[in-house]
């Protein structure tokens, strides 16, 4: 994946490279001299607030969802599991991605408050007042040695 090229999220949201930033360090952990000479860590960002491929209602469903995670409007991945830029890269665009498929999503319907039937409910107090026979009659029995 070339990363000068639009984050395609689905057929109809595309993110161009412009609103993307990049933002490279050393990363830590292992790596040997890699890690002191190379900067392998991945900090991407794009900008929720000012982005222009967003209508109002998927921006404003993002805004609720990640309001907690923007900095300064911008909604940043940081990626520094791989020992190499590139597949950091291609793992933060993919994070990134999958954060916004998430958050497009239309809400669940709300749950349809529903009764037992009336043959549901006689089925279970049945049951109950055999349980409750089955326990009194173990309570009830004399024993042998009477």
């Amino acid at each position: 994946m070339a990363f000068d090229q639009d984050l395609v999220i689905n057929l109809r949201l595309t993110i161009p490279s412009s609103e993307l930033s990049w933002k490279f360090s050393r990363s830590s952990g292992a790596g040997g001299q890699n890690v002191n000479k190379v900067e392998t860590a991945v900090d991407l960002s794009w900008n929720l607030e000012q982005s222009e491929c967003l209508g109002p209602f998927r921006r404003q469903r993002l805004l609720e969802l990640y309001g907690s995670r923007l900095i300064d409007g911008c909604l940043r991945v940081c990626v520094s599991d791989e020992r190499s830029q590139y597949q950091n890269r291609q793992i933060a665009l993919k994070r990134l991605g999958d954060l916004i498929r998430e958050g497009i999503k239309p809400p669940p319907p709300a749950r349809k408050a529903t009764r037992p039937g009336r043959g549901a409910v006689k089925r279970r107090l049945e049951s109950k007042k055999q349980r409750g026979d089955l326990k009194r009659q173990r309570r009830n029995r004399p024993s042998i040695d009477d």
